[in-house]
């Protein structure tokens, strides 16, 4: 009896790239957990734009080096105009055969890793009612001008929510509202004065720095190397590659 061995597709994580280097930093070492997770796995990274590599010249190397497939993960936190149309227009352009998962939230995930960030902030959930009712979180992301990126954080909202026992409001750095300032007056109003503010960020960068100062109270830091980040980057990467077809790279015999 005789058994295929096959190479399987490479794993490129999609980032969107930063102008503050710690960005690529985080990136870089969150792609090391990664790879520790998974060893014999190709683990590689391209940008969308700001930094090297961009994600052509990911895809131009993998295919000079005889790379046949990968499976294309976006590092973004819900759907939108990169996701949509930016990664797929640069897959599209490979030599190889290049499919693109689904952004990595919403996920249960992402709840584990916002939740512990949150802790490690300061964050401790309300032991009593009255203090229960006086407190708030706003979820604090980037934001789009596509309806679905705010479907998809809402609905992440609402699963942090369930975790913490408080509401949950979202926010948004640009395109989209609230912003976090007015997140926080809006839970205020509500008379929730005790409010922490979660970053819903990949990595340290403007858009998080902007945001942690808008927190009248804790910030969380950005989501970065947490464990679940790289455990839900490889179940984007396997719902996906089961999708490819594979093709036997040679004969072994069996044992």
């Amino acid at each position: 009896m005789t058994t295929y061995t096959t190479n399987p597709p490479a794993l490129v994580v999609v980032a969107h790239g930063s102008r503050d280097p710690r960005a690529l930093s985080t990136v870089r070492q969150l792609l090391d957990r990664v790879r520790a997770l998974r060893p014999g796995l190709p683990v590689h990274l391209g940008h969308i734009e700001l930094n090297a590599p961009l994600l052509p010249e990911t895809l131009a190397e993998l295919d000079a080096h005889g790379t046949g497939a990968a499976v294309l993960v976006p590092l973004l936190l819900s759907r939108g105009y990169h996701v949509k149309r930016d990664i797929p227009e640069m897959a599209a352009g490979a030599r190889l055969h290049a499919r693109v998962a689904a952004p990595l939230g919403p996920h249960p995930l992402l709840v584990d890793a916002l939740h512990a960030r949150l802790t490690e902030a300061g964050w401790r959930t309300p032991a009593d009612g009255v203090t229960r009712r006086a407190s708030g979180v706003v979820l604090a992301a980037a934001g789009s001008r596509d309806p679905e990126s705010g479907v998809d954080t809402g609905r992440t909202a609402r699963l942090l929510a369930e975790r913490l026992g408080v509401p949950v409001v979202p926010a948004y750095a640009s395109a989209a509202a609230p912003t976090v300032p007015d997140a926080v007056r809006a839970l205020a109003a509500r008379g929730r004065h005790h409010v922490a503010v979660a970053s819903y960020f990949t990595a340290p960068g403007r858009f998080a720095t902007e945001c942690a100062a808008a927190a009248p109270g804790i910030a969380s830091a950005p989501l970065g190397t947490h464990p679940a980040m790289a455990h839900l980057l490889l179940h984007r990467y396997d719902r996906t590659a089961r999708t490819l077809p594979t093709a036997p790279l040679e004969l072994a015999p069996a044992v």
